[in-house]
């Protein structure tokens, strides 16, 4: 518990010096998010048979530490909480006596850890923190193989580890494990007098070093912010349904003036179709931004070539945007560009006057004043 303590403690002082942002992480699938783990273990026994002989509690005791090794496999199912199944062992000591004799046992110890990661749920995500603090608990089975006896066994610890890289990561596992009372063969110990506390079962204490690898996707993605898509998407929605208006709108004014033009002499049919027609242009462009704006330049090209008229070509920028010496570059260009355009719809090139009316800010919105404007010379 105070290792627990300390540790919470200390990561989120951590913290403070760069906090990190809560959010949601999406769900990832079921193969993302996985870890072997790999630890030297260092162990301490304590026996039930030794409750009341009054031997030291150290773990640096010899009569009572041994070496061996641990493995594990678990997933992570959110950056807070994790599954892992723990296998520790080989090398025991039978804590029969404080003579540093050798007492060996071998034994295995197969245990299922729910892991809580404090770093994550109480400082928010980061994947590139260096350090989490996990505590864990766990139960399963242990094995004394040298006296052939099975035990339940419960587990409680702090998994320290330290980022690496992405997939690596340096781990400070701190284990205790409570077993059964006849782990190590049930035997009595002279002079060990009556105890029901804790100490009527056997135990270990383990400090274990290693390292881990993530397998498949390591890391966790924020929650898509479904609100701001969808605020999003509705603005763009309207500056559709707005575009569509207009063009309605400009659809129907043409349909009226084209059945206007059917029931008036043919002086104002004349008028109709030499009513001066705009091409439009993207920003700094100086090539059309549709085709269909060529449209009408075609009728009104068709009715200067069969009519030998003179047509004037005026180039427009908005000055809003550039400087005067761009603009004036610019629209020049843009009413060239629609002069040839003419050209390969018939028109004489010597029937075609260019003109350049530089950076200008007659019409609303902005983008309007980019364009290059086509009519029949009077």
């Amino acid at each position: 518990m105070v290792l627990a303590f300390v540790g919470v403690a200390t990561t989120t002082i951590a913290q403070e010096a760069d906090p990190v942002q809560k959010y949601s992480v999406a769900t990832n699938s079921f193969w993302s998010n996985w870890f072997i783990q790999g630890n030297y273990t260092w162990t301490a026994f304590y026996s039930n048979e030794e409750r009341g002989a009054g031997w030291s509690q150290s773990p640096f005791k010899e009569f009572r530490r041994d070496q061996g090794f641990s493995v594990a496999i678990g997933k992570w199912f959110t950056p807070g909480l994790g599954l892992r199944t723990k296998f520790n062992g080989i090398w025991g000591k039978d804590v029969a006596g404080t003579d540093n004799a050798c007492h060996p046992n071998k034994y295995w110890n197969i245990q299922e850890q729910a892991l809580f990661n404090l770093s994550n749920l109480l400082c928010g995500y980061s994947s590139t923190r260096v350090w989490n603090v996990s505590p864990y608990a766990g139960v399963g089975v242990i094995r004394n193989c040298t006296y052939n006896n099975y035990e339940l066994a419960a587990s409680a610890g702090l998994l320290n580890q330290w980022r690496l890289s992405k997939r690596w990561q340096f781990n400070l596992d701190v284990q205790y494990n409570l077993m059964g009372d006849d782990f190590e063969g049930g035997r009595e110990i002279a002079g060990a007098g009556s105890d029901h506390s804790i100490k009527n079962h056997d135990r270990a204490l383990s400090i274990e070093v290693g390292f881990t690898y993530n397998l498949g996707k390591a890391t966790w993605d924020k929650t898509p912010d479904v609100d701001a898509i969808k605020a999003l998407s509705q603005s763009q929605i309207d500056a559709l349904n707005a575009q569509l208006n207009d063009a309605n709108a400009e659809n129907d004014r043409l349909k009226n003036e084209l059945a206007d033009a059917k029931n008036k002499p043919a002086e104002k049919i004349k008028e109709v179709v030499t009513t001066p027609v705009s091409v439009f242009f993207n920003l700094g462009k100086t090539t059309v931004a549709s085709k269909k704006d060529l449209v009408n330049v075609r009728e009104l090209a068709k009715y200067a070539a069969d009519n030998n008229s003179n047509i004037v070509v005026t180039g427009f920028a908005d000055s809003a945007t550039g400087s005067k010496d761009i603009n004036n570059k610019l629209s020049a260009k843009r009413a060239e560009r629609v002069k040839n355009e003419l050209v390969k719809m018939g028109v004489s090139a010597d029937k075609i006057t260019v003109r350049s009316a530089g950076g200008v800010a007659d019409l609303t919105p902005d983008s309007y004043n980019r364009r290059a404007l086509v009519q029949i010379a009077e």
